[in-house]
C-alpha cells in the first residue's frame, strides 16, 4: 500500500437549507426553496423534501411552486451562509494539514500517509461528527485514493453519512452508477453519450478510450479516465491570502480623487469579470494607496462571498473613501480579491429575479469576444485599458500589466 493516497471529500448537505434550519427549527422537516422569492426568480437550493417533487436547483420558482403548492419560499442570506462556511473551514483547518476549499460548502482533504498513526477513515469520521457537533450542520464525505471517486462517493453517502472505497475497487463502486455522476459530464455532454446508447460508467469502461477521443475529444480521454477511477490531480491547498489583484502607478501624481474613483471603480469592475471568468468568488475586498512621499496605507473588509459588480463597487468605493484621508498627491492605487473559492453561480440566484446573473452573462460574453474595455460602467470610462488576462488559466500575466496574483 506504499505510495498510495487517502483523499477526503467532504460536502455540507443542502447546505443553505441546512443553515435556515438552524435559525428556524419549525423548518425542519418541510418542503423549503431557497433563491429568488418572485414568479420570476430561480431556485438556488431545495430541501430533501423538495425534491420529491422534482424541484432541483436552477429551475424556474414557478415551475417549482407549481410542483409544490406548500413549499417554503426563503430570499436566502449569502451573509449567514459565509458565517458558517467559515465556521467549518475554521474547524477543517485546525485538524487537517492540507485541504482544498472547492466551495462555499465542500473540501478536499489529503489524509495520506496518516493510516499508520490514526487510520483515515476514523480520523475522517471524527471529524465530520466534530463538524456537526460543533455547527449543527449536517455534512457528508467519501473516501478514496483520489478526488474523482470521493467526490461521487459524497454523493452516494449523501444525506448525513459516509463511506469509503478501499484501494482497487474504484471501478467496481463506479461500474453500476449513472454517467451523470461523474463531474466532468454536463447535460450536453449527457445527452451525447445517451445518443450513443451510453448512460451508465461500465458501458464507458468497456469502450476503448479512442472511441471517447473520437466523440468527445480531449474531454472523452479525461471522462474515460475518471470513469476507470482514474485521477491523479492533488489537493490544492487552501490559503485565505489567495488572491486576484491589479494595481496603477500613476505617470504624474495626482489628486484627482474623482479620477482616482474612476480608476478604481474599472479595477474593481474588471477583477470581478476576471472571478466570474474563473468561477471563483471572494470573500475579502483590499483597497490599497501609496501617496507620493510612498508611505502605503491598505484597508480591507471581509465580505459574504460574491463575484457580482453590484456589491463589490460599494465595498471598493466605502474602503477608499475611508483609507484616503492625507489628501497628498497618490502615487499609486491598487483594488484585491482574496479568501477566493470556487462556486459563482448559486450565490447570484438569491435575487428576486435573475436579471443581474443575465446581465453579467451577456457582459462578460461581450467581453471575452471584444475586449475588456467593451462594456464597461461609466465611472470608470477615463481609466486606460486593464489588460484583459484569466488569472485562473494557469499562464503569466502580460508584462505590461501590472496585475498580480
Amino acid at each position: 500500500m506504499a505510495g498510495l493516497r487517502s483523499i477526503v471529500h467532504m460536502d455540507l448537505d443542502t447546505f443553505f437549507v441546512s443553515c435556515e434550519r438552524l435559525l428556524d427549527s419549525r423548518l425542519i422537516g418541510k418542503p423549503i426553496l431557497i433563491g429568488g422569492t418572485s414568479d420570476r426568480g430561480v431556485v438556488a437550493s431545495c430541501s430533501y423534501e423538495a425534491r420529491k417533487y422534482g424541484i432541483h436547483s436552477a429551475m424556474p420558482m414557478k415551475m417549482a411552486k407549481e410542483r409544490c403548492p406548500d413549499a417554503i419560499i426563503i430570499k436566502g442570506n449569502s451573509s449567514t451562509y459565509s458565517n458558517y462556511s467559515n465556521m467549518v473551514t475554521e474547524i477543517v483547518k485546525e485538524a487537517v494539514p492540507v485541504y482544498e476549499k472547492s466551495s462555499i460548502d465542500e473540501f478536499y482533504m489529503d489524509l495520506s500517509g496518516m493510516d499508520k498513526f490514526f487510520g483515515t477513515m476514523k480520523y475522517a469520521s471524527e471529524l465530520r461528527n466534530k463538524i456537526i457537533k460543533e455547527t449543527g450542520l449536517p455534512i457528508s464525505f467519501g473516501l478514496s485514493e483520489n478526488k474523482t471517486v470521493s467526490k461521487i462517493a459524497t454523493g452516494e453517502a449523501k444525506p448525513n453519512n459516509q463511506l469509503m472505497i478501499s484501494y482497487g475497487q474504484e471501478k467496481d463502486f463506479l461500474a453500476p452508477l449513472s454517467v451523470q455522476k461523474i463531474p466532468m459530464v454536463g447535460l450536453k455532454t449527457y445527452q451525447t453519450l445517451c445518443n450513443l446508447g451510453v448512460r451508465k460508467i461500465q458501458s464507458i469502461q468497456e469502450m476503448p478510450v479512442e472511441m471517447m477521443e473520437s466523440v468527445l475529444g480531449q474531454n472523452g480521454i479525461g471522462i474515460w479516465k475518471k470513469a476507470h477511477g482514474i485521477d491523479h490531480s492533488n489537493v490544492e491547498q487552501y490559503n485565505e491570502r489567495k488572491s486576484i489583484s491589479t494595481e496603477r502607478t500613476f505617470d504624474y501624481d495626482t489628486i484627482d480623487v474623482n479620477k482616482l474613483k474612476g480608476i478604481m471603480a474599472a479595477m474593481a469592475e474588471n477583477l470581478a469579470f476576471q472571478l466570474r471568468r474563473g468561477y471563483k468568488l471572494t470573500g475579502c475586498v483590499t483597497v490599497k494607496i501609496r501617496y507620493a512621499d510612498f508611505q502605503t496605507q491598505t484597508l480591507q473588509k471581509k465580505i459574504p462571498y460574491t463575484a457580482a459588480d453590484h456589491e463589490l463597487l460599494p465595498i471598493v468605493a466605502e474602503l477608499f473613501d475611508r483609507i484616503y484621508s492625507r489628501r497628498l498627491l497618490v502615487r499609486l492605487i491598487g483594488v484585491r480579491y482574496s479568501a477566493l473559492v470556487g462556486g459563482s453561480h448559486q450565490l447570484s440566484l438569491f435575487e428576486d429575479s435573475h436579471r443581474y446573473s443575465a446581465l453579467y452573462g451577456a457582459m462578460d460574453k461581450i467581453r471575452l469576444r471584444f475586449g475588456d474595455r467593451a462594456v464597461m460602467r461609466a465611472i470608470g470610462m477615463d481609466a486606460r485599458t486593464i489588460g484583459r488576462w484569466n488569472p485562473f488559466s494557469g499562464e503569466p500575466p502580460p508584462l505590461l500589466a501590472n496585475r498580480r496574483i
